[in-house]
């Protein structure tokens, strides 16, 4: 990963390959006039202060990630000089907040791929802002590139990205080295990028290389690291238990179904977390088998999984004073002979039974056994993260997910923390009415219900098995968890790790007595 550090040197003499800077789009009166943002004064000087008229000759506009690369002028030791577009110019004594600075960091960070070296000009008022920077070039560096032809030697080589490996080391200007709080603020971004970038991996991971057994001993790794307890139910484990959610959705495949408990326990925690994820590491769709065209991106099912995955181990390596258990629904929906059928009813491990009439409505069955066995240990809350619905990004897009809970407040609480990260995410309402359409003539419930509004049905189904009296919220993250279209900002094509922050930063809340 990018190496990161903080400097109190002055643009023109330190050594490295390039200087990030940071333009906008001027404010009234001169709306259409670029502007220097912060950052770059030595920059700016260097051109004899018409570094905003040289770009504009170039084309830039200050738009929002918008690169423009130009030459340094004479007497720096950097050749380059680049300008990434901040947006519009803020209003007086505002300044830059924290997510168009990571978005600014990311954009550059990716123009930088094969550059050894890169000192960052931006605007740092505090050390927020210095961990928002951070954060974004440490995103945005990221490249996944195990399966190329070339990535053998380009791994070896730290090779990635087109051939060009990702930029090797960012020195923050303006940053202060001494400083714990600085210190503190970029600490906090490496260890969530690197476990962020650790989700992104396991999403990106194709589904004949990661089935719910190796991501179950990939935990297993990371737990025995980090001093995470650890726990794996099995096939046999999952059968005495009564799972019945989690085994009927694996009964078609070859690969078996896992249940997997991450514990992280803080001896000063006055709270507790769980974390529950939606793992389906291949979905396709079961004997519902998924129409052509809606297969090919299905490793990324598993995405809940990977981000409740990464923010116990980011919350036990942060040292975060509160308990945290994750929980890892795993299993491979598959068609075969042994598959569960439409019409079939699974008892579930609350005892209640479900009438399955989609077997391409899987991730929920997963997860309400997830949810009843968090439900046993009695936390102060749980949120349940999941690629859940497509009739969420129906709702929402492709990058924004949606937040259901039983309790309003906690539901602000939750849409604040992602707000407050970057993760674009909007309150979504659990309509009674909807829960008759799940009325079974067979079963206690059924696995479906209307077709209109379908995330809010799947969001009360879940509902039905979390425990009385706990606070629970439901992250449908199906449009940005995995990125079809090309990388913005910090966000590559691919999986995007989307929800990891929201829960570490929840966890955070907790932690400070905060969260409400």
């Amino acid at each position: 990963m990018t190496a990161l550090t903080l400097s109190t040197a002055a643009a023109p003499g330190l050594r490295a390959d390039a200087i990030v800077i940071g333009v906008a789009k001027g404010s009234a009166p001169r709306s259409q006039s670029l502007v220097v943002a912060p950052g770059a004064e030595a920059v700016d000087k260097a051109y004899d202060g018409s570094l905003a008229a040289v770009l504009e000759t170039l084309g830039a506009s200050g738009a929002e990630g918008e690169v423009t690369k130009l030459p340094a002028p004479s007497g720096f030791k950097a050749p380059l000089v680049v300008a990434v577009g901040l947006g519009a110019e803020p209003e007086k004594d505002s300044g830059y907040d924290g997510e168009t600075l990571r978005k600014a960091a990311g954009a550059a960070a990716r123009a930088l791929a094969g550059t050894k070296k890169a000192a960052f000009a931006l605007p740092l008022a505090d050390a927020a802002d210095a961990g928002a920077v951070g954060e974004g070039v440490l995103l945005g560096a990221y490249s996944f590139d195990a399966y190329k032809s070339a990535g053998k030697d380009a791994a070896k080589d730290k090779q990635a990205k087109n051939g060009k490996a990702p930029l090797a080391e960012a020195a923050l200007l303006g940053g202060k080295p001494r400083d714990k709080v600085f210190k503190a603020a970029l600490e906090r971004a490496a260890t969530v990028a690197e476990e962020l970038n650790r989700a992104r991996d396991l999403i990106n991971t194709p589904p004949n290389d990661l089935n719910p057994e190796s991501f179950a001993a990939v935990a297993q790794a990371a737990a025995k690291e980090h001093g995470i307890k650890v726990q794996v139910l099995d096939e046999k484990a999952l059968t005495k238990g009564g799972y019945g959610g989690i085994l009927g959705v694996g009964a078609g495949s070859a690969a078996g179904p896992r249940l997997v408990k991450l514990s992280y326990t803080s001896s000063k925690a006055k709270k507790s977390l769980a974390f529950v994820g939606k793992g389906i590491t291949y979905d396709s769709g079961g004997i519902s088998l998924k129409p052509a065209g809606h297969n090919e991106t299905m490793k990324c099912d598993m995405a809940g999984a990977a981000a409740v995955f990464a923010a116990v181990v980011a919350a036990a390596r942060l040292g975060l004073e509160v308990n945290v258990t994750g929980w890892l629904a795993l299993a491979e929906n598959m068609p075969s002979g042994s598959a569960t059928r439409p019409g079939d009813v699974l008892r579930m491990y609350s005892g209640k039974t479900v009438e399955v009439l989609n077997t391409d409505a899987e991730g929920r069955l997963v997860l309400a056994d997830a949810l009843w066995a968090a439900s046993q240990e009695s936390p102060d809350a749980i949120i349940d993260v999941a690629t859940l619905t497509g009739a969420m990004m129906l709702a929402l897009g492709s990058r924004t997910y949606g937040i259901m809970a039983n309790d309003d407040a906690f539901r602000a609480a939750v849409h604040e923390a992602a707000e407050e990260v970057g993760e674009p995410a909007w309150p979504m309402p659990l309509p009674e009415h909807l829960r008759k359409g799940m009325d079974s003539a067979t079963a206690d419930i059924a696995n479906m219900g209307e077709r209109m509004g379908g995330g809010l049905v799947a969001g009360l189904f879940l509902r039905e098995f979390v425990g009385e009296g706990i606070a629970w919220a439901h992250l449908d993250i199906a449009g940005p968890a995995f990125n079809e279209g090309g990388p913005f900002g910090y966000t590559p094509k691919g999986g995007t790790g989307t929800a990891v922050r929201t829960l570490v930063r929840v966890a955070e809340l907790a932690a400070a007595g905060d969260l409400g």
